[in-house]
């Protein structure tokens, strides 16, 4: 199946934050049955990143660089032999810091003075399949945080999905 967008689930550590957000989006995937954990899920989910996304990821570093942002290098810029169970909160993984974990959720983000960025990987399992969700709530604090997303909006309802594509074409 393909990723389709959705509503942000209601179970989400983040869905209480959707009505103040300057952006949100939701993506859902359904897979067979899947007995990884959220965090797992997002570690393969980033592990897998298409290479032009991260050719557009270093674009966007080596841009963003000469207006004050900072370099958060590449989507798939995890350590691949680190395994699941051994990150905690405040870890990085990738681009983002892994800020909670929950039985069926795991958010993860990345604060600057620009704007605020949480990403979330829920699982609800089902009779017969696992439903996946990627979602991104972002707020922003200032002018440059809004330039930055009138950029950034477009590129992201691309990259979201093609990501999470590929991770139904890798499920155990």
């Amino acid at each position: 199946m393909k990723p389709q967008a959705t509503n942000t689930p209601t179970f989400s550590a983040l869905h209480s934050s959707l009505c103040s957000a300057y952006f949100h989006d939701c993506y859902a995937l359904t897979l067979p049955p899947d007995s990884r954990t959220p965090l797992e899920l997002y570690l393969d989910l980033v592990s897998r990143t298409p290479g032009w996304i991260d050719f557009f990821m270093n674009l966007r570093n080596k841009f963003v660089a000469r207006l004050g942002l900072k370099n958060v290098g590449v989507l798939s810029g995890i350590n691949r032999s680190r395994p699941g169970h051994a990150y905690r909160i405040g870890d990085q993984a990738g681009i983002f810091k892994l800020l909670e974990i929950h039985e069926n959720e795991v958010i993860l983000g990345e604060t600057d003075k620009h704007l605020d960025v949480k990403v979330s990987m829920a699982r609800k399992n089902e009779v017969g399949r696992t439903v996946v969700y990627v979602s991104t709530v972002v707020r922003v604090h200032n002018a440059l945080g809004r330039v930055y997303m009138f950029f950034v909006t477009p590129a992201h309802r691309i990259i979201a999905p093609s990501t999470l594509a590929n991770l139904a074409s890798h499920s155990p």
